[in-house]
């Protein structure tokens, strides 16, 4: 990792008996787009506002780029925050919206109109300035608040999961121009999201927080093929959990599993009941039944010229896997 342009120490944040934030420790390199990722409620928000100045720790250090920011408003830290909800002024055009922050600062009209010029260009909205927030598309509106949040330069950009708002397509469009942005401008962002594909295909590191604390923490390589914990290997992907010894167990992706009629030729086979199969273009899905009562998912790839899948419902099967397809988990 480079530079920390974030250090977070020790931080603790409660509300009421709920210790929403619990003993954070976390580096964040400069330059990097990190993600924060994990389902609802585990603390996720709750850190990135702490981080923007919104909530103060009960306990530990928050420093940006070497200063310490814990007890710092908002308004004094380098950083700019986009919102969930884009919190556009309805009342204000495009360009008014971008110039909001640059106003309350009082920064020389001439500069104002430059930077916000600029910024519209940057997320491809040249020609847009004189336009109400009514009138813009969800897409639009999300590259206007992005436009808000980058035309002031800040160190370190917060995303309040940024795409969610988004339609699936322009979800999976977005996702490329925020890394080409971030890449562009050098920009450390920080995001907070739930969605795993989107983590993963955008960040070059990310946290997995559950129950406030940081459980694992690393590229999307190592966090899909190297979890640390049980937790991690089930909300990371799809994986298979299996018990070896006590306090012991084996994750293993369905893709790394075969699939064949006859028993392979290797120790760690298995045989099994096709119960579930679920065709996705690419691949096939399967769910198998075993003989203990459990059951594992299956990923095939699909021939490209094969219009169904090769197995189907009631067909009984072989699973098997090598050695080292499996990540050995202690907890």
């Amino acid at each position: 990792m480079g530079e920390p342009i974030v250090k977070i120490v020790g931080v603790t944040k409660r509300f009421g008996a709920v210790e929403a934030v619990a003993n954070v420790d976390l580096e964040i390199a400069r330059g990097e787009l990190f993600a924060l990722l994990g389902g609802s409620g585990c603390g996720k928000t709750t850190l990135l506002r702490l981080l923007a100045g919104f909530e103060r720790p009960d306990r530990g250090r928050i420093l940006i780029d070497g200063q310490d920011m814990t007890g710092v408003p908002p308004h004094l830290r380098p950083i700019n925050m986009m919102f969930q909800s884009y919190a556009l002024f309805p009342h204000l055009d495009v360009a008014g919206n971008v110039a909001y922050g640059l106003k309350r600062e009082g920064v020389a009209r001439p500069e104002i109109a430059t930077r916000v010029a600029e910024a519209l260009a940057l997320v491809k909205l040249d020609g847009l300035g004189t336009r109400r927030p009514s009138q813009l598309s969800g897409g639009q509106r999300q590259r206007v608040a992005l436009a808000r949040a980058l035309v002031k330069r800040p160190k370190l950009l917060l995303l309040d999961e940024p795409l969610a708002a988004l339609d699936r397509k322009l979800r999976e469009d977005t996702r490329f121009e925020l890394v080409r942005l971030q890449e562009q401008l050098g920009v450390t962002f920080v995001i907070v999201t739930h969605d795993q594909p989107e983590a993963m295909s955008m960040a070059s590191r990310l946290a997995v927080m559950n129950a406030g604390r940081i459980v694992q923490t690393g590229t999307p390589h190592e966090l899909y093929e190297r979890p640390a914990t049980r937790f991690v290997a089930g909300f990371i992907g799809i994986a298979n959990i299996l018990q070896t010894a006590p306090g012991r167990w084996l994750a293993l992706r369905p893709e790394k599993i075969a699939l064949s009629a006859d028993r392979p030729a290797t120790e760690r086979a298995i045989a099994g009941t096709v119960v579930e199969v679920g065709y996705e273009g690419d691949r096939s899905l399967y769910r198998i039944a075993l003989a203990d009562g459990s059951t594992m998912r299956v990923a095939q790839t699909n021939v490209a010229r094969a219009r169904e899948s090769a197995f189907k419902r009631g067909d009984n099967v072989w699973l098997g896997w090598s050695d080292d397809a499996g990540q050995v988990l202690h907890e």
